[in-house]
């Protein structure tokens, strides 16, 4: 309990928080008033809540609590010169729309109960009043991102502006765990500790497969703090549309489209719902869809996905908010908590390729405390029925994913460095031991420590003659500081670790922004050239500067951009359920569904068993195939299929091609090759490994792409100015190709070339979850198939296998007709 306050006053804030609840038809959760007393109390902590079960009020109700209890005073309407910064809760949340929503769920409470606070958002999407009050340190309350946060430590007053928060809450912590955003963070946050030490930190997170160790990321400090967590799981179930009796499902190649009717039935029966996709491109193919058969005004549909002007993103959210919108067809972008009380559904098309993320959408609809959650499953062709009844296998099982945070990320380290310099200087010594606190960097050597400091000096000895890469000036004092006000205008341009390389804006030729596309697709199109994008049909007008200037286009078809990273991979905890269903389906409704088609493939070849390898070898007119089914994911099957191409070529000479999906992957010989046991044994062998991939897959040119993104992270490659054209991509990557080729020449250690090749094999590759794979390959029982044409599991692999092939066809027509003839071929059989 919060020191020095008068009984009278604690009870009176405990009692005008509980009518406050009690004012709204609710009382305080048991997790919730665990969470205030631990607050109060000054201990720090994760909070893990089911989504729409109230973990906002738990982690704002502390901080409301100690505010009325110590009387806070409300702020002067105009603050006097040198009077001290108010900021006492310092909010961090992923997603500046989540930022926006909860200034408007803070509102409320902060309100009702008269505390004095002004609250205020610190992000790209902040107004010039926000922004004001941020920078002058006027608001009690402040909701930012990591990369603001960053921003804010960037300027020498941050310790005078920061030294009297009293608290921290860090937002859907889970998403930041993984990536260098959450790198990041914890910099930010080991320096913010220094400055106000006695302030607590709570992390807010969906639930993971590795909780504690999420904590121990996040509160590096406070060894054993305590997870708080509500004692029941919100409840979520599961419904899927299901093909009728006799309908034809298409086997691979479908975004869905088929279910349509289906699809807008459902709508129909429901006030408000949210349409997940899992790309860009299939939400704006379905926004396209349910325009052309909604009965409603067509304002009452609309779309969001991240590369929408924020404008147009934050429309949708507000018809949601009100209700004057029934449904949003959105991407990963309102994955995040985001409070839409009025939803009532959520439809998800496609697999959802995940636990946490079926969870998480899920968890949209019905908002509510105490409501369950409840998912409209939407398959696009017939094998995803099989990772629906999987979904909710696992959704019984208690299984979700775990998220691995990197370490030893020397690039976003050294743009820290930059930071603090910039910010009044830092003293190396002290912050070596700041930044070894945190968990990314526990295991920092000294070596990779002088060699940050001497990249951030001198570029390194490769660079040391150009000034433009002289970034940071150790003083006689010993510090290290930031004295060119060139390089700390530019250096604040570029703060933060999400690199959007290669985007083109799209704007209106008499103005409006729609947001971006990249530039490798818009720079297909001629002038004149239609295109689908926010939800309307453009005609590209010109490209200038890095921008497409269109106009509504008269006729409603065109083509639809498709961003990089589009394909979500399976993961390994809903792939093994997968595996598992297909051994021994349950009396679901989807596996009931499928039953003719895991027929036909246990009579053609066999069903993949946790305890096999399924092994299948075909010859077609387009070569022999192998195709194996591991069951790991997309991203594994890349680098396995990759290596086995290498081995099995240098056993006996041959051409090889492969494709992959996330059940398996397919090589394809354009000589003959029939694999035996014994062949498979070894091509399948871990030994070798890490030689044999940088044999096969040429590490140095993957190395060398991802030098891009380490480049413009660790700031050797400066953003664009103001006022001045963007620059390309393909200018971009000229100049980081160059640097690349410089640096690996004539400075072939330096930090950044080996940052690029650790990320090329831990992160793409995924060598250790490739080492894995191939012992418990090795471990199977093989099972060794050669079906007289492809079976239900190889078909979509070898339909993956011709999508580049040069045809005057549409790969969708061919593979539509492939699947037709081969269903005709096999029920004459039967």
């Amino acid at each position: 309990m919060t020191k020095g306050v008068a009984p009278t006053r604690r009870r009176q804030a405990d009692t005008a928080l509980v009518d406050w609840f009690a004012g709204r038809g609710w009382k305080p959760a048991p997790f919730q008033r665990r969470a205030w007393r631990r607050y109060l109390a000054g201990e720090s902590g994760l909070l893990v809540t089911p989504t729409g079960s109230g973990k906002t009020l738990a982690a704002l109700g502390g901080p409301l609590l100690q505010a009325l209890k110590l009387g806070d005073a409300a702020a002067p309407k105009r603050a006097k010169a040198g009077a001290p910064p108010r900021l006492r809760l310092l909010w961090i949340t992923p997603l500046r729309a989540l930022a926006t929503d909860t200034v408007r769920a803070m509102q409320k409470p902060i309100e009702d109960l008269g505390v004095p606070w002004t609250v205020a958002m610190r992000t790209g999407d902040a107004t010039a009043r926000d922004r004001r009050l941020a920078r002058k340190g006027l608001s009690d309350v402040l909701v930012t991102t990591p990369e603001s946060f960053a921003l804010m430590l960037s300027y020498p007053d941050a310790p005078q502006l920061l030294a009297g928060v009293r608290g921290v809450v860090v937002d859907e912590w889970h998403e930041l765990l993984g990536n260098k955003r959450g790198v990041l963070l914890q910099l930010c946050l080991a320096r913010l500790r220094a400055i106000a030490p006695a302030a607590p930190t709570w992390g807010l997170s969906a639930t993971l497969g590795n909780l504690e160790q999420a904590r121990d990321v996040l509160l590096p400090h406070a060894p054993g703090a305590a997870i708080v967590a509500a004692p029941r799981p919100r409840r979520m179930t599961l419904e899927t549309l299901l093909p009728k009796e006799g309908e034809r499902f298409p086997w691979a190649g479908h975004l869905g489209l088929s279910q349509l009717e289906r699809v807008a039935q459902v709508l129909q029966r429901a006030r408000s719902s949210l349409l997940f996709t899992n790309t860009r491109s299939q939400a704006e193919l379905w926004h396209r869809a349910l325009q052309s058969v909604w009965l409603d005004d067509p304002a009452t549909l609309a779309l969001h996905h991240g590369s929408l002007d924020g404008s147009l993103r934050a429309a949708a959210e507000a018809g949601l908010t009100d209700g004057s919108v029934r449904c949003v067809v959105a991407t990963s972008s309102l994955d995040l908590g985001v409070d839409f009380p009025a939803v009532d559904q959520v439809l998800q098309v496609g697999s959802p390729k995940g636990m946490a993320r079926l969870l998480q959408r899920g968890g949209r609809a019905r908002h509510r405390p105490g409501e369950a959650g409840h998912v409209v499953c939407v398959p696009t062709h017939a094998l995803e029925l099989a990772e629906y009844a999987a979904a909710r296998a696992a959704l019984s099982h208690g299984r979700v994913e775990a998220r691995l945070p990197p370490r030893l990320s020397l690039d976003v380290l050294a743009q820290h460095c930059v930071t603090l310099a910039l910010g009044g200087g830092f003293e190396p010594g002290g912050l070596l031991a700041e930044v070894r606190g945190t968990h990314a960097y526990a295991g920092l050597p000294d070596a990779a420590w002088q060699a940050v400091l001497d990249f951030i000096v001198r570029g390194g000895s490769a660079l040391e003659h150009y000034p433009d890469f002289r970034r940071v000036v150790r003083d006689d004092d010993g510090h290290y500081r930031v004295h060119d006000r060139r390089i700390g205008f530019r250096h604040r341009l570029s703060i933060g670790t999400i690199t959007s390389d290669g985007s083109v804006q799209v704007r209106f030729m008499k103005g409006g922004w729609l947001g971006s596309v990249e530039e490798s697709f818009i720079g297909r199109l001629r002038p004149r050239e239609r295109f689908q994008f926010a939800g309307r049909t453009l005609e590209l007008v010109q490209l200038r500067d890095m921008t497409a200037f269109v106009r509504i286009a008269k006729r409603a078809d065109g083509r639809v951009p498709r961003w990089q990273g589009g394909r979500m991979p399976l993961s390994s905890e809903l792939g093994a359920e997968v595996e598992a269903i297909l051994a021994d389906p349950p009396a679901s409704p989807e596996m009931r569904a499928l039953a003719p088609l895991l027929q036909l493939q246990s009579r053609l070849s066999a069903l993949p068993t946790p305890a096999t390898l399924l092994v299948e070898a075909v010859k077609t007119r387009q070569g022999w195939h192998v195709f194996v089914f591991p069951f790991s994911g997309r991203a594994v099957h890349e680098g396995l299929a990759a290596l086995l191409a290498l081995r099995w070529a240098r056993e006996a000479p041959n051409t090889f091609g492969w494709a992959v999906s996330d059940y398996g992957l397919v090589l394809t010989a354009q000589a003959e090759a029939w694999p035996d046991p014994a062949l498979l044994g070894r091509l399948l062998s871990p030994d070798g490994l890490m030689d044999d991939l940088r044999q096969g897959l040429n590490l140095a040119e993957l190395s060398r792409r991802q030098f891009r993104e380490v480049a413009r992270v660790a700031g050797l490659l400066p953003p664009s100015l103001p006022g001045r054209a963007a620059r390309s991509l393909r200018q971009l990557q000229a100049s980081s190709g160059l640097l690349f080729d410089v640096l690996q020449r004539h400075d072939p250690g330096h930090v950044l070339l080996a940052q690029a090749e650790r990320e090329v094999i831990d992160g793409q590759l995924e060598v250790g979850r490739l080492r894995e794979v191939l012992q418990c390959c090795r471990e199977r029982e093989l099972a060794l198939h050669r079906p007289r044409g492809l079976t239900p599991l190889a078909f979509p692999l070898w339909a993956e296998s011709i999508r580049g092939q040069l045809s005057t066809e549409d790969w969708r027509t061919r593979v539509a007709r492939a699947a037709a003839q081969l269903e005709q071929r096999h029920a004459g059989r039967a």
